[in-house]
């Protein structure tokens, strides 16, 4: 059922609300709170309509309407958007403590993911404690420097896998590429094996359920704002999101449970990968982790990184293929500093500026997660002059930040330029409120130092290893850009294009 075939369930949360009401008997003045502007809410569904079928554009419209902060009452949600990286700052730091927790969309409650998921938990020990065996036995410098050459391999099956399409004068999809690259690459690292490779179906099958995870969880959902409406699940958004995580998970319980059974053998070798390390933990009950933890924290692993990191490299060649002036660039930078035709290193990062550059302009213009994810207000907070009353979802806008044109010049135009030079010192490790595609505060994505390190070299040795150019005489000019809304932003057509020797 799709969302506007459920208004017959919205009258009945109408009526259901006004007779909970009458019967209460509340007489008592409603206290008014100075709530940012916004548009002016319909009976019951306030807003609901306002949000389109591209959220972030629709409230990236809004806020030129009505401020860097709008108010919204989305059904029975009161939500507060904001879209300048002052009043990010105000919600990411100064007043962190309050807007550290989430509000749980209700599809989040499928498979019971709210209770393990690391993104939704709410600030506890629970969560503490998994934030720290994330930060200091999975993807900590001194682990991510064990696994170099792993994520080395990936990169170099990915520069021959092109070699191969290149001899036989095929296409490349660039998307689907990254992406079985790094869905190789994470489950190298969880568990030391392939999960797929570019001639088997598995690479296209799980990215197709990976997006149909995200593409859920980001639907507008009635049972959100009307949480009476919760207990039917009017679109079978949970019900979806319900299978598709079981399918997900009950992938990665077979190769636990393989594990399990091969350690009990005296003849075991470690692997030393996180899964191990995971069971190591609960084996020696260092930490208060469970089985059911691991499940959920591993899925989280796969399910955020292959998507959003391919998307992030897909987008990245996108603007690349449309800007060659800027491709030259990038090319000449990489054969002067570690030769033509090369793959590029990890450390070979801190001497690209330009590629650097790049990176930073392709987040900025697309970042990963466009809303971020909601967060939650503990309090009535003062904010930009305006009160964020307590349990409002609060919405920042990365994609309208990314665009503002009172931060960026030429706020729409693809120039890495602007991220070049000691003044322009601006990175999106949070602490640049301008620049935030990962977030920032105590809740920054966790898997920031792993995309830190992956996406510059794998973007870095596609074009230096190769010259591309587009599909089917299609030209610069007329390259589709158009965005396939999700919690990560897709594109609507997947990009295709013709490697040939550099």
């Amino acid at each position: 059922m799709d969302f506007l075939n459920c208004i017959i369930y919205l009258c009945f949360a109408w009526i259901t609300f006004q007779a909970l009401h009458f019967f209460a008997g509340r007489s008592k003045a409603i206290p008014t709170i100075r709530l940012p502007p916004g548009p002016k809410p319909f009976p019951l569904i306030g807003n609901l309509f306002e949000l389109g079928d591209k959220p972030h554009l629709s409230l990236t419209k809004l806020s030129q309407r009505y401020g860097p902060i709008i108010s919204l009452q989305l059904g029975q949600l009161t939500t507060v958007v904001i879209s300048s990286p002052t009043l990010a700052k105000e919600i990411l730091r100064n007043h962190d403590h309050v807007f550290s927790n989430r509000t749980i969309p209700d599809a989040i409650h499928a498979c019971k993911h709210s209770e393990y998921g690391l993104a939704w938990l709410p600030v506890s020990a629970r969560w503490r404690n998994l934030r720290t065996i994330f930060n200091l036995q999975l993807l900590s410098p001194k682990v991510l420097n064990a696994n170099h050459t792993n994520r080395r391999v990936k990169v170099q099956k990915l520069i021959d896998d092109v070699n191969e399409s290149m001899r036989a004068g095929e296409a490349i999809d660039i998307g689907r590429a990254a992406f079985t690259t790094t869905l190789n690459l994470m489950s190298q690292t969880v568990f030391s094996v392939d999960l797929a490779d570019q001639s088997s179906e598995m690479a296209g099958e799980f990215k197709k359920t990976v997006w149909s995870i995200v593409e859920e969880i980001a639907k507008p959902n009635l049972a959100d704002y009307f949480p009476l409406l919760g207990k039917v699940d009017p679109q079978g958004i949970r019900r979806r999101l319900t299978f598709y995580f079981q399918k997900t998970i009950l992938i990665f319980d077979r190769m636990i449970q393989q594990r399990l059974e091969s350690r009990k053998g005296n003849s075991y070798v470690t692997t030393n990968d996180m899964l191990d390390t995971l069971l190591n933990i609960i084996e020696d009950k260092k930490e208060d982790i469970n089985m059911p933890q691991i499940q959920h924290l591993i899925l989280d692993l796969f399910t955020a990184g292959t998507d959003t990191s391919s998307a992030t490299l897909e987008w990245a060649m996108a603007e690349l293929l449309r800007n060659p002036e800027v491709l030259s660039k990038a090319q000449a930078e990489l054969e002067q500093v570690i030769g033509k035709g090369k793959l590029v290193e990890e450390t070979d990062n801190a001497q690209l500026p330009y590629l650097k550059a790049i990176i930073k302009e392709n987040f900025r213009l697309h970042p990963t997660a466009p809303l971020l994810l909601p967060r939650k207000a503990e309090a009535d907070v003062e904010i930009g002059g305006y009160i964020v009353p307590k349990g409002a979802q609060v919405l920042i806008n990365a994609w309208a930040i990314g665009r503002d044109p009172n931060t960026w010049d030429n706020p729409n135009l693809f120039k890495p330029e602007r991220f070049l030079g000691l003044e322009n010192e601006i990175d999106f490790m949070g602490r640049n409120f301008e620049l935030i595609p990962f977030g920032g505060g105590r809740r920054i994505c966790p898997g920031l130092p792993l995309a830190k390190r992956m996406l510059p070299s794998m973007l870095g040795s596609l074009i230096n290893c190769f010259d591309w150019k587009l599909e089917d005489g299609v030209v610069p000019e007329t390259m589709n850009m158009k965005e396939k809304f999700g919690l990560t932003l897709q594109m609507a057509q997947p990009l295709r294009a013709v490697p040939k020797k550099s």
